[in-house]
């Protein structure tokens, strides 16, 4: 009976010390588990961010956070030593492009010229962290603001200058849009290169036309009021200002035609098809100290600067 008796005690202690291990390892094990890598907050916003789909010129694809692409075209389309108003508008500019496009988009002027930090850091070399900071200080004060006319999304074309005011929409495109209006823009007419020169000879100008033979004649410019080019008649036939300036690679539509002998040269003001937001225009008033809501609503007639 002793023996039993000591049988038994001895395996009870033996199932009381395992009962106590195993709720001891359970204890330590909870208290050692590692933390989940991604906080549910951070991850969370990570999970909301809006990305972009990039077509880019390379033939390949990536796809990048809204802010993050901002930061890449804000400091591909316009300097950084602009303004920081300026850059602001910019940034909800093409915010509001992207965002009608539905984040699909390429890298060129096709839609909005981008930029990752390779490409950033080879241009700007040395300076590259002060004006990425910049950029990227213009695209936070501005997160999430876009531009819409009675509620909808705006086609938020800009360029870089033009010829003292800007084009109605229909005076280039086909569509007149209620918000695409000519305004005056006199801060581009003191810009460095506000007019450009070149020449043409007869045959050269031909080829460029479409013509089989030398030119005989070409009618002073028609235009429109402020100034742009709306036709030309060239041996009778009409040309618009915009399929001349394309065929010519123009800088602008807004050009003087001056024909001596055998060459034609054209003069052109602005840089651009004047359409929406001049961005020297931008960087001019924000030099007078308008803010960037001011500016954007200068160039964009009747929008509401809302969140996206």
């Amino acid at each position: 009976m002793k023996d039993t008796a000591r049988i038994c005690f001895l395996l009870a202690l033996m199932l009381g010390s395992f009962f106590m291990w195993l709720n001891l390892d359970h204890h330590n094990s909870a208290a050692v588990k590692p933390p989940t890598d991604k906080d549910p907050a951070q991850a969370e916003e990570k999970n909301t961010r809006q990305m972009v789909h990039i077509k880019r010129e390379n033939g390949s694809t990536i796809d990048v956070d809204l802010e993050t692409y901002l930061i890449g075209v804000v400091a591909s389309e316009m300097s950084a030593d602009f303004p920081l108003e300026a850059l602001k508008a910019q940034a909800v500019a093409a915010r509001t492009f992207v965002a009608q496009r539905q984040f699909q988009v390429d890298d060129t002027v096709a839609s909005q010229v981008y930029q990752d930090d390779d490409q950033l850091l080879a241009v700007w070399g040395t300076n590259y962290d002060e004006k990425h900071a910049k950029i990227a200080q213009a695209v936070e004060a501005t997160k999430g603001e876009v531009l819409r006319y009675q509620g909808e999304l705006i086609t938020a074309a800009f360029f870089s200058s033009c010829a003292g005011a800007t084009n109605n929409s229909e005076d280039y495109w086909a569509n007149a849009l209620p918000y695409l209006r000519s305004v005056d823009s006199p801060w581009d007419q003191k810009i460095d290169g506000y007019a450009q020169t070149v020449s043409f000879t007869n045959a050269q100008l031909a080829q460029a036309l479409g013509f089989q033979q030398p030119i005989q004649s070409i009618e002073k410019p028609l235009r429109y009021d402020n100034g742009y080019v709306k036709s030309v008649l060239i041996d009778g036939i009409v040309f618009s200002g915009r399929e001349i300036r394309e065929a010519l690679l123009l800088r602008s539509s807004a050009f003087t035609i001056t024909v001596d002998t055998d060459q034609v040269s054209f003069t052109t003001q602005g840089f651009g098809h004047g359409i929406g937001m001049s961005q020297y225009g931008a960087a001019g008033m924000a030099k007078e100290g308008s803010d960037y809501q001011k500016i954007l609503k200068h160039y964009y007639h009747d929008v509401e600067i809302t969140a996206l």
